[in-house]
């Protein structure tokens, strides 16, 4: 595994960009930058975490990731138009809804073959029943949901209290600190968001027979198997 893909560099990583994407979201230069980093950096970690054996042809890949990088800089620019009339906050808070939003473009493009070949999928005495796309479309959902709850705490409660602290002028003298206190707050965030959202849905996942395609119940009739297991990825 690509050593900054791993879940492991999750909350090293993640509290940097996340900083970068909620202290620097005012111009759109640096909105292109925050947001090409962390759509960047996201593609690499939903790569390296695709579910079980998949591999990805690198055109694909390439492909993938210029679509995804493409449709999260589209969001986060349009939201910041729309809410230059609204309330500073509402400022504070688009990078998540871009994040969000790009996040439901990133993981599904950047697992697209999965999408369209299908995941493992074995029963419960580990007979290979076959690939299913029923499996990898509710794996992938579950990723998506899991990565944005992730995300959440940090990019939603970090600007409310920088908001409240900036209220009360308590960084008035310290132009240098919003950054810093922005990057440790995500820090302090992600270091307990990270491994509860992975939590959220275990690796590998149950999923009844007859919810899959009629070749794989079929399969699993001649198994006696009632039930089915595949690896959803992270």
């Amino acid at each position: 595994m690509i050593i900054f893909g791993r879940m492991s560099a999750q909350v090293p990583m993640n509290m940097l960009i996340t900083g970068g994407l909620i202290t620097f979201y005012k111009t759109t230069p640096a909105v292109i930058f925050w947001q090409w980093c962390n759509q960047s950096f996201n593609a690499l970690v939903n790569y390296t975490n695709r579910s079980g054996n998949s591999p990805m042809p690198l055109d694909q890949v390439a492909k993938s990731y210029v679509l995804a990088t493409s449709g999260a800089l589209i969001t986060a620019l349009g939201l910041n138009r729309l809410v230059k009339r609204l309330p500073p906050i509402a400022g504070r808070i688009v990078p998540f809804v871009a994040v969000a939003a790009a996040n439901c473009i990133n993981i599904p493009l950047m697992r697209k073959k999965e999408l369209d070949d299908g995941i493992e999928v074995f029963d419960e005495n580990k007979n290979f029943l076959g690939e299913s796309q029923v499996a990898a479309r509710e794996g992938i959902s579950a990723v998506v949901l899991s990565r944005i709850v992730m995300s959440s705490p940090g990019m939603i409660i970090t600007p409310v209290i920088m908001e409240a602290i900036e209220k009360r002028g308590l960084l008035k003298n310290m132009k240098w600190a919003p950054a810093p206190l922005q990057i440790a707050l995500c820090g302090m965030f992600l270091t307990f968001a990270t491994p509860m959202c992975c939590a959220l849905y275990p690796q590998i996942s149950p999923i009844s027979i007859d919810r899959l395609e009629p070749e794989l119940q079929k399969t699993a009739q001649k198994c006696n198997s009632k039930m089915g297991y595949y690896n959803k990825g992270l």
